[in-house]
């Protein structure tokens, strides 16, 4: 009999969360083959932001969350990576642990965050807790994590150190073959307000005005229409249209895998991306924004004391800036095979024998009137099952039928936009 096929299914949620468990599931089985189950959300990624990642799956499926209750491709699978938002991956380690009670073999299931971890860190774990491993980013996030585990009473050991899965690339090195590039990393909702964002396009026109020599991109993140995990309000790709002067022949929008667009970056700024760390990673100099303070609500108070945080105006005045090395290593940038203590942590839990039940640290017993509200938002109730359908629904033919129909409207919308607004600005600025 053929050795049976080791496979590692990813959960997600939308294009940022598969980038992360993608990328998760390459860092913790390379061999395995990869199976996708999108999530049917509002920020259920598009083809063309599933291929701007650029990891194929092996097999891929969209299902809702009570979709995956009883599917037995994903109970057979080795490793479960739940790159969801807290309250789904609580909703289904309660689910699932129930669906998989009594069988002889489970999968190992993984969670942890998409990015740093700047806000709402005990809610965020706590919902996480139960699953057999929680991947931390950092030493500083390792030593968080366990210290609330063990106040909670929950095992501190299935806290794993790691780094972000996406830190990579080439080691940056200055080129004369191209112009000095200035990459500002677009994030859908910081900041927040038109005026903000439209003064943010501004200030980059300035710069690459300054800097006729320079070539300055707008790295996007979505056309406008698509979703990501946070919702973006005001896009690029239309405020250009209002900006008071034209824009630089020097200053672009540009698409693509962020790893490919650091390849060409000189200096990546931004208000407080992820790929910020990407950019350090690599040795580029990296600029975390200060015009719109240093705020928790932005994020950007994350990198306090990476020696990173700068202006326009210092920019304008050519700042190279570059991370404390000391802060640098304990975000885990620069380490090396920062996997390996995961991939330790799975191989033993195997080792073990059976794994034990899943047992979510929320439980009808301990917080009935949180976890209900949970697992209600996601389709299922309190015994881990799939809710039923609203009364007068009239049947998944009439639904299907209404789904179709406004989607239908919501994509002739989006083409309109595109076509009419959209495309022509991008032609204009040169984006790719």
């Amino acid at each position: 009999m053929p050795p049976r096929p080791r496979r590692i299914a990813v959960l997600a949620d939308s294009d940022t969360r598969w980038k992360w468990g993608a990328s998760v599931a390459r860092q913790l089985a390379p061999e395995h083959a990869l199976d996708a189950y999108f999530l049917r959300t509002r920020s259920t990624p598009t083809e063309r932001q599933l291929t701007e990642i650029g990891i194929v799956p092996d097999t891929q499926r969209e299902v809702p969350a009570g979709g995956l209750v009883d599917d037995e491709e994903l109970a057979d699978a080795d490793v479960v990576v739940m790159a969801l938002a807290g309250g789904t991956v609580l909703a289904l380690t309660h689910a699932l642990g129930l669906a998989w009670q009594g069988r002889a073999r489970r999968p190992v299931t993984v969670s942890g965050y998409v990015g740093v971890v700047y806000e709402k860190m005990v809610d965020g774990l706590l919902t996480r807790a139960g699953t057999d491993v929680v991947l931390a980013n950092s030493a500083h996030d390792t030593r968080r994590f366990r210290s609330v585990f063990a106040s909670t009473g929950i095992d501190p050991d299935s806290v794993v150190e790691c780094a972000l899965p996406f830190l990579g690339g080439e080691p940056y090195r200055a080129s004369r073959e191209r112009p000095f590039t200035l990459t500002f990393a677009v994030q859908p909702s910081v900041p927040k307000g038109r005026a903000n964002r439209l003064h943010l396009l501004e200030r980059a026109a300035a710069h690459a005005r300054r800097h006729p020599d320079r070539l300055v991109l707008m790295k996007l993140r979505s056309l406008p229409g698509e979703q990501t995990t946070h919702v973006e309000a005001d896009p690029y790709q239309l405020l250009v249209e209002a900006l008071p002067d034209p824009a630089p022949a020097n200053l672009q929008l540009v698409y693509g895998n962020m790893g490919e667009i650091l390849d060409r970056t000189d200096l990546l700024v931004t208000v407080s991306s992820t790929a910020a760390l990407e950019s350090m990673h690599r040795g580029i100099p990296t600029a975390i924004l200060t015009d719109f303070g240093v705020r928790e609500a932005h994020g950007n108070h994350y990198f306090v004391h990476s020696g990173c945080l700068a202006s326009w105006d210092d920019l304008d005045a050519g700042a190279l800036p570059g991370p404390d090395p000391a802060w640098a290593a304990s975000q885990g940038i620069g380490k090396a095979d920062p996997y390996a203590a995961a991939r330790a942590r799975i191989a033993a839990l195997r080792a073990a024998g059976a794994l034990p039940e899943l047992r979510p640290y929320y439980t009808p017993q301990t917080a009935a009137a949180y976890l209900g509200d949970i697992l209600e938002r996601n389709g299922l109730d309190e015994k881990g099952r799939p809710l039923p359908a609203p009364p007068g629904a009239g049947g998944n033919r009439r639904v299907t039928s209404v789904v179709r129909r406004v989607a239908g409207r919501g994509a002739k919308s989006l083409y309109r936009v595109g076509y009419q607004r959209v495309a022509p600005a991008l032609r204009r600025w040169g984006a790719v």
